[in-house]
């Protein structure tokens, strides 16, 4: 018994492979108004893509954002552990350069 398939199914997947592939804008702005006063604008920009279609293009933030990836998210807590470390250094050194200003004020009123 032959599988038979329909035209129609095998073109839905040709045209999702082919937006897939090359990518589809759809962009539209959406404005509020009163007596011509325009209250709000809302901006909407959608960009249907595969994820090597999207990277091609330079659509990756994705990969930055700490609650979509876990590499982000190390990359994140290291540079804030270093800034961290690098503020703890500068305190130390102004609270002794502080301190030794101190002793030499107490000892030249002596």
């Amino acid at each position: 018994m032959a599988v038979q398939t329909t035209g129609q199914s095998s073109s839905i997947v040709d045209v999702l492979e082919k937006i897939l592939d090359k990518g589809v804008v759809i962009a539209g702005d959406i404005t509020v108004g009163i007596a011509d006063v325009e209250l709000l604008t809302i901006k909407i920009r959608l960009i249907v893509a595969s994820v090597d279609k999207a990277k091609e293009i330079g659509m990756d933030w994705w990969e930055n954002d700490p609650y979509l990836s876990s590499k982000a998210e190390n990359t994140n807590t290291k540079a804030l552990e270093e800034e961290n470390r690098k503020l703890n250094e500068r305190l130390e050194l102004l609270e002794n350069q502080l301190g030794s200003n101190r002793l030499n004020t107490s000892n030249q009123l002596k």
